[in-house]
């Protein structure tokens, strides 16, 4: 998945985030300026984007990733497009986070980073 910048038609872009929801670079940044997440909110869907909690610890990422897989199962009628979250400034690696959203539904759209480590069937 190359770099979003802009959704189609239920598209949500989901990103990592920090638990004060200071979305001040990176994809967090980018959901700010031009998919409506709320400075301030660090966790859930805001606008056209879902904030999940890398920066608290692994045990947060986590229970966020599982809280996101619930939710994005909740919500078939949309699409969430899952940016390498946890792999930037949290320092985490791919093969760390993937398997974490490897039992995703079928609305969520895997970053190649993820694929690559959990397969291309999965998530």
């Amino acid at each position: 998945m190359e770099r979003i910048t802009e959704l189609g038609p239920g598209e949500i872009f989901v990103f990592g985030s920090n638990a004060s929801g200071a979305h001040g670079a990176g994809a967090a940044r980018t959901a700010h300026e031009r998919f409506g997440a709320v400075w301030g909110e660090g966790h859930g869907l805001h606008g056209r984007s879902y904030a999940i909690d890398t920066m608290s610890g692994f045990d947060a990422l986590r229970d966020e990733a599982a809280t996101f897989r619930a939710f994005a199962g909740e919500h078939p009628e949309l699409t969430f497009l899952l940016t390498p979250v946890g792999c930037g400034i949290a320092g985490y690696t791919a093969r760390e986070v993937a398997p974490l959203f490897a039992d995703s539904p079928p609305n969520v759209r895997l970053p190649d980073e993820f694929a690559a480590v959990v397969g291309p069937d999965e998530g």
